[in-house]
């Protein structure tokens, strides 16, 4: 696989894959600019390059209708703005105008193409639209971490009707990261799992405890584990499916000499709200009718022991129910922790990354990753398909 910076882009048409999926206020504006600013290094490179550079992104759910409500419109403002230059953005994707369009750029000139998701064909990877999508490119960038681990047209399709493909410095970058947190890490190595199931981060543990040295659980993913240790969880949520696969990945960590963390106390409530009664208790005497929804002082003083010796930190995952103020401080101060740590620390998921903001640790981290589910597919150990297209470029050109 070759990344941008090592093809010559000069006069050519970059059809660049990028993630612009942002948040908009009801006005349309957009609220938080980190994943257009995330690929202005890539932009910028094409552009000073000399390259005509066509830019592709999803933008919510519109259901592969067209519904101005996700339309790109704002981003190419924006986009407009922090590049000062002009970025018109096209009326479609793909299409008799947008080709006409398209035909007209200058070398060093930028387009943004409207939302994919306007056709249901980009979410079904039909081949007819990524190859009328290929048409325009004389190279395929994919700088879209976060939906590399997606099988889309713009993702996977594409780069198989182009000549020349190239993952962007977005891209490179958490690729980067990755492999010195997870391929070959300073040690000892601590990896930080939390959020609500087990089931969606099965892969990962297990992948995870051949490579680290440390595993932390929070979370209500925490609650099985306690559960499949003989503990009673009240009304917790947990997964009681998964009992007998929590009982080996511990037996697993045990023979594998992994340090296994689990919260001895816990947060509950009577319900998820911010005006229930709240109590700290250890996770040995959780009343009956109540649940476990956010990690308590005592865990919180031993995770921040054991993350006090490591050098390479992963995290994915929050520590409690942290949306709600009063089950937000498990979360905030593992954030704390790991912001005032010495040690390599890569935050991964956009539940993580927020919380991880909130608690004012962003600037103190070593890298926040773009990509959530693609973050997760690296962390069990899965190629990405968006990786595997690039290394299939031109396989389909007639």
């Amino acid at each position: 696989m070759r990344f941008i910076d090592e093809l010559s882009l000069a006069g050519k048409r970059v059809l660049m894959r990028v993630d612009f999926n942002v948040p908009l206020d009801d006005k349309g504006n957009v609220t938080d600019d980190n994943r257009v600013r995330a690929a202005i290094p890539s932009v910028k490179y094409a552009v000073d390059s000399g390259a005509m550079l066509i830019l592709c992104s999803h933008l919510g759910r519109p259901k592969g209708k067209k519904d101005p409500r996700y339309s790109l419109r704002p981003v190419a403002t924006l986009l407009g703005e922090i590049l000062n230059m002009d970025v018109p953005l096209a009326p479609d994707c793909v299409g008799e105008q947008v080709r006409t369009l398209v035909e007209t750029m200058k070398p060093g000139g930028c387009i943004l193409l409207e939302n994919l998701r306007y056709h249901p064909e980009e979410q079904a990877n039909d081949p007819g639209f990524a190859e009328e999508l290929a048409t325009l490119a004389d190279v395929y960038i994919n700088d879209a971490f976060a939906v590399s681990h997606r099988a889309h047209a713009s993702v996977v399709g594409v780069p198989e009707f182009v000549k020349e493909c190239g993952a962007g410095l977005l891209l490179k970058k958490e690729l980067s990261y990755f492999n010195k947190a997870m391929e070959n890490p300073a040690r000892p190595l601590v990896a930080i799992l939390g959020g609500a199931k087990v089931s969606s981060k099965l892969g990962a543990i297990e992948n995870i405890l051949r490579k680290v040295d440390k595993l932390i659980i929070g979370g209500a993913m925490a609650n099985t584990f306690l559960a499949a240790s003989g503990l009673d969880v009240g009304r917790s949520l947990m997964e009681d499916d998964l009992l007998d696969t929590a009982r080996g990945i511990m037996a697993l960590a045990t023979k594998r000499g992994v340090k296994f963390y689990l919260p001895v106390d816990c947060l509950v409530a009577d319900e998820l709200g911010p005006n229930s009664p709240v109590e700290a208790v250890t996770c040995q005497e959780i009343p009956e009718g109540k649940m476990a929804l956010d990690i308590g002082p005592a865990s919180i003083t031993l995770f921040e022991e054991a993350l006090r010796d490591v050098a390479t930190i992963v995290w994915n995952g929050p520590m409690g129910a942290f949306e709600v103020e009063a089950f937000s401080g498990g979360t905030k101060a593992l954030a704390h922790a790991v912001g005032q740590s010495n040690a390599l620390s890569i935050i991964g998921g956009g539940d993580t990354d927020h919380a991880v903001a909130m608690a004012g640790e962003k600037d103190n981290v070593s890298y926040m990753s773009t990509g959530g589910g693609a973050f997760l597919r690296l962390l069990e150990g899965k190629e990405l398909p968006g990786i595997e297209a690039l290394e299939r470029c031109g396989t389909k050109i007639h």
